[in-house]
């Protein structure tokens, strides 16, 4: 038996119907589905981005382009001077007055604010009753107005008729004048910025040590380490990346304080002087009192973009920070 391997006379196959072929309504919709998938992650993260652009980035490009100008905002003067503006800041004596005060208030209210916020969120991490309501007393202070909190503190630290004067007093030490002095301003300042920030970074601490698995602890407890040596040795590493995060958080916001400063100077003729000798005067003070109190809007403009520059490299150090401690990034 033989097989027949010429080809057909009939010749070659009929080509396949029309209606296998996808008709113009089945590709449109096939590329609207592609645009869809590809498009559609773009579309949910644009209006963060627009918002952005709007609120964040031109504002930060036009205070730019006013930092290079003389400008006076009652006589709509304008005139161009280049980086001029920025050469007087770096021999401006208040300017680096103001810086000093920033970093003053910035080191004694955060330093122990972070110290104290970790010791209550370990202690609010163990178990306890009403653990609960104690925390949700931390939050209070943050739905507490800033406005309100700041003229009770003034209040609190009169010279004449401050309880913490009077409390002092009863142990025989003689009344601080706290807003005339240049350190015991910062402290007071200091106090209003603990009392209302350190709750919100002990639930930050609180979060994060729930997170570090048990059987570390047990670990260490079979092998007869203390609560305070467990503490130390466990609990404080593994929150390294939290504790730079607060840290970087409370450096944006120490740099720039000015609500509790500008309400503590209340009573004063001009409350961005930041008292009679400028001993509590911050940044955001200084440059509000350029823009506004003295109409050089270009210069206070240029104070602005400097503290802008001084957020970015603190940041930068922590960023380093972490990868230095290993609690963060990429080796």
């Amino acid at each position: 038996m033989t097989t027949d391997l010429r080809p057909s006379r009939n010749g070659p196959p009929p080509p396949s119907p029309a209606k296998d072929r996808p008709g113009p309504g089945r590709t449109w919709r096939a590329r609207l589905a592609r645009l869809d998938l590809k498009g559609a992650p773009y579309a949910f993260i644009s209006p963060f981005y627009i918002v952005f652009l709007i609120f964040g980035a031109f504002p930060l490009v036009y205070t730019l382009w006013v930092s290079l100008h003389q400008w006076e905002l009652s006589s709509g003067t304008r005139k161009f001077i280049g980086l001029d503006n920025y050469d007087y800041l770096l021999t401006d004596a208040d300017f680096w007055h103001a810086t000093v005060n920033t970093l003053g208030i910035f080191a004694v209210s955060t330093i122990p604010q972070l110290l104290i916020a970790l010791l209550v969120a370990n202690a609010l991490n163990r178990r306890m009753r009403m653990s609960t309501l104690f925390r949700i007393g931390m939050v209070a202070p943050l739905v507490t107005s800033t406005a309100a909190v700041a003229i009770v503190f003034t209040q609190m630290f009169d010279t004449n008729w401050g309880m913490v004067n009077w409390v002092i007093g009863l142990f025989g030490i003689d009344p601080i004048h706290w807003a005339s002095s240049r350190g015991w301003s910062w402290i007071a300042i200091a106090m209003m910025v603990d009392w209302r920030w350190t709750g919100y970074n002990a639930l930050i601490y609180l979060a994060s040590m729930q997170a570090i698995p048990k059987d570390l602890y047990e670990a260490a407890a079979i092998d007869g380490a203390s609560r305070i040596r467990q503490f130390w040795q466990i609990t404080v590493p593994m929150l390294r990346p939290t504790i730079i995060f607060t840290v970087i958080i409370s450096t944006i916001g120490g740099l720039q304080l000015f609500t509790e400063p500008v309400l503590f100077s209340v009573g004063t003729p001009n409350k961005m002087d930041g008292g009679p000798m400028h001993q509590f005067q911050t940044i955001t003070m200084y440059m509000y009192d350029n823009a506004f109190g003295h109409d050089r809007y270009g210069y206070g403009a240029t104070v602005a973009w400097a503290l802008f520059v001084m957020i970015i490299v603190f940041s930068l150090l922590n960023f380093l920070a972490v990868r230095r401690t290993g609690g963060g990034g990429s080796k």
